[in-house]
């Protein structure tokens, strides 16, 4: 299980990577595919509307067929297809098919490794192991900064793509070779998706859900690459290096999430705490977008650091699932994080495009603005959920 698990944290890289290059990438692709930072948005969100739709059938899946059958099944087909498909594409629509197919591949992988922790450690561990899986994963935001922006202006971006394509087929064929599956579990097994949504419990954790992960995912993946371009004039390589700080924040944020329930003895707590803070700094660059490099940065590297409780809201829910419905459970509170990303990456493209007729400064403005404003109604609702750690 342990090399299982670490293929499966592999495959979490790649998936964290695919989340976030179209950043670093924005110049190439304009210059090579005419796609345009509408276009972007656009092929962005649909990877995350498809991670977040294919959560449905992922949960029946782990429950029923077990992760590793459908994680290396999904990240063949999905991951190693749509980069290849990505790497042959001549126009904007073959960047939003391969992104698609990319949303598919990469929705099992996290779900997989979650699948497994929940089934076989305790409630108590879940917390620590989740940020652990997903601070490691995290590296792939790395990789899709600096080095991304290097690989694209050394080999180019086609080459890159194309050997994506063929790490993530070798990372599927591992998955099926030594992931294990958990033990069936024994006695009443009934119940549904709709059962959980039937426990009152979760309706003031969804709506943060929602929203929390928005920010950092919307930011790191696509837009910050355009904003450090148009506001402060950086070029590929600048903003490679700009959003790898970015990316470091949001590693560094995911592991001391990870542990601090049981040192504070509240998820609750901490996950509202760690998303004032995030509103905060959302808030300072939607007030000066353009004030200066150096405090831009730093706040998105903020937004990255105190916006990651993914994990943490994750094992909030999870507390209040019941063991044979796990697999739905979590993918259920993922449908909700990465299904709230891809419609803010929807959102922010038409958004961005109306606001900017009025010049970029106020189409950045606006662009903060929709992800204040709907972390802070998320926080006031999650205001009335109960502890899981009471």
């Amino acid at each position: 299980m342990r090399a299982g698990l670490i293929l499966l944290c592999f495959a979490y890289v790649l998936s964290q990577f695919f989340r976030a290059f179209l950043a670093v990438l924005s110049g190439p692709l304009a210059r090579d595919v005419g796609a345009t930072p509408d276009d972007l948005a656009t092929a962005s969100g649909l990877m995350f509307v498809t991670f977040a739709a294919m959560q449905l059938p992922v949960g029946w899946a782990l429950d029923r067929i077990g992760p590793r059958r459908t994680a290396s099944a999904l990240l063949l087909l999905g991951g190693g297809g749509g980069a290849a498909l990505f790497a042959m594409a001549v126009s904007p629509l073959h960047i939003n098919l391969a992104m698609v197919l990319i949303g598919a591949g990469c929705a099992p992988v996290l779900m997989s490794s979650y699948y497994i922790f929940a089934r076989q450690f305790s409630v108590a561990r879940f917390a620590t192991l989740a940020a652990v899986m997903l601070g490691v994963g995290s590296f792939g935001n790395l990789v899709a900064s600096y080095p991304m922006a290097w690989a694209a202006e050394t080999i180019g971006w086609r080459a890159a793509l194309w050997g994506l394509a063929a790490v993530s087929v070798v990372a599927a064929l591992g998955i099926l070779a030594l992931v294990r599956d958990p033990e069936a579990v024994a006695g009443d097994t009934r119940g549904s998706l709709l059962d959980l949504l039937r426990m009152p419990v979760v309706w003031a954790i969804l709506p943060l859900m929602f929203v929390a992960y928005a920010p950092a995912a919307g930011l790191r993946g696509l837009w910050a690459g355009p904003y450090l371009r148009d506001i402060f004039g950086l070029d590929t390589v600048q903003v490679g290096q700009a959003t790898l700080v970015m990316g470091m924040a949001m590693i560094a944020g995911t592991f001391a999430y990870g542990p601090l329930d049981r040192v504070f003895k509240s998820r609750k707590w901490v996950i509202f705490t760690g998303n004032v803070i995030c509103a905060a700094a959302l808030m300072t660059l939607m007030l000066w977008p353009e004030r200066s490099l150096g405090l831009s940065i730093a706040l998105l590297a903020v937004i990255g650091l105190a916006g990651s409780t993914y994990p943490v809201l994750i094992a909030h829910g999870r507390a209040f699932f019941p063991a044979h419905l796990a697999g739905r459970g979590v993918t259920l509170l993922n449908l909700f994080g990465i299904g709230g990303a891809g419609v803010a990456q929807f959102a922010s493209g038409p958004l961005f495009a109306s606001a900017a007729t009025g010049g970029a400064v106020a189409g950045y403005k606006a662009l903060f603005a929709l992800f204040t404003f709907a972390l802070v109604i998320g926080l006031v609702i999650y205001l009335f959920s109960r502890d899981s750690m009471e």
